[in-house]
């Protein structure tokens, strides 16, 4: 079993709340939009899956893809930053999904959380954990934990963890 958190748009805060609400955590997965500093802090305590996003400069571009797929213990996931969600799908993205056929789809870019499935593509899970950073117009940061054992995937929970 694994216990993975989602996090994004972190712009560059990675704090006390952030790494509070993870600790028990195997893995984090960032949809994009780091900013500086993020990275580094988190990989000191977890192993980090993620993808750039568009404030991201050469350094998170280097380390992390624009489009990442990969397998957790049975379930294959699909993340890219600028994604959107069932039927309002960014430019290919849909296309993409389709070809990959993920069980998972994670985002991030709107800063807003949504958990939704996808019955067109795979039955895929949807999941944009919304924004863990200060900056942005949402006024609740939040990120998303669950659990993977197998292809199973629950005890998915949206965290909130404080006001921007």
């Amino acid at each position: 079993m694994t216990r993975i958190g989602i996090i994004s748009d972190t712009h560059g805060c990675c704090d006390e709340a952030i790494l509070n609400a993870l600790k028990d955590c195997n893995e984090v997965w960032h949809g994009g939009d780091f900013g500086a500093g993020v990275a580094d802090k988190l990989q000191k305590q977890w192993p980090i899956r993620g993808v750039y996003g568009n404030i991201d400069g050469d350094g998170i571009r280097k380390e992390f893809p624009l489009r990442a797929v990969f397998n957790c213990e049975g379930v294959n996931v699909a993340m890219i930053h600028i994604g959107g969600y069932p039927g309002n799908y960014a430019p290919g993205v849909k296309e993409w999904l389709q070809v990959s056929k993920p069980d998972m789809f994670i985002c991030g870019h709107s800063h807003i959380l949504k958990v939704v499935r996808d019955k067109a593509i795979n039955n895929m899970l949807c999941v944009n954990p919304g924004a863990a950073g200060r900056i942005g117009f949402h006024a609740v940061r939040t990120l998303v934990r669950f659990s993977i054992d197998g292809n199973r995937i629950f005890d998915m929970e949206a965290v909130e963890i404080g006001k921007k």
